[in-house]
């Protein structure tokens, strides 16, 4: 079975910094894509950013770019997401997710493991 689970979301002021951490079990992720994606209260589920299954690329959603950085650990089943410049817009719950065959980065239906999601809150 395979699982991932998402960690380190929280309460945070605008203007702020907070990491969330993705984490793939069950299965050898070094070969898979990883991607975030976010989910406000009414709206779509919103790409926030990929990276490929080497580390190599990233991509990013127009809104968070240049203030969000996605990243692999050493063990390339961890992914984290580093948001800076925290805004109230920013709040979400952000969910990780897990691609054996990308083809595109920024679509929910190219991503075959998804974890439960953990809550970010940017307070004004």
């Amino acid at each position: 079975q395979v699982h991932v689970v998402e960690s380190g979301g929280g309460l945070v002021q605008a203007g702020g910094s907070l990491r969330v951490s993705c984490a793939a079990l069950g299965r050898t992720f070094s070969e898979y894509a990883m991607g975030w994606f976010r989910q406000a209260p009414g709206k779509e589920r919103e790409f926030v950013a990929a990276i490929s299954w080497s580390g190599s690329s990233t991509y990013y959603g127009d809104s968070v770019k240049g203030r969000f950085t996605i990243s692999r650990g050493n063990a390339k089943n961890t992914v984290y997401l580093q948001m800076n410049s925290l805004k109230p817009e920013d709040t979400a719950v952000y969910y990780c997710a897990a691609s054996s065959d990308i083809r595109s980065y920024y679509y929910t239906t190219e991503y075959n493991y998804w974890g439960q999601g953990t809550q970010v809150t940017v307070s004004s």
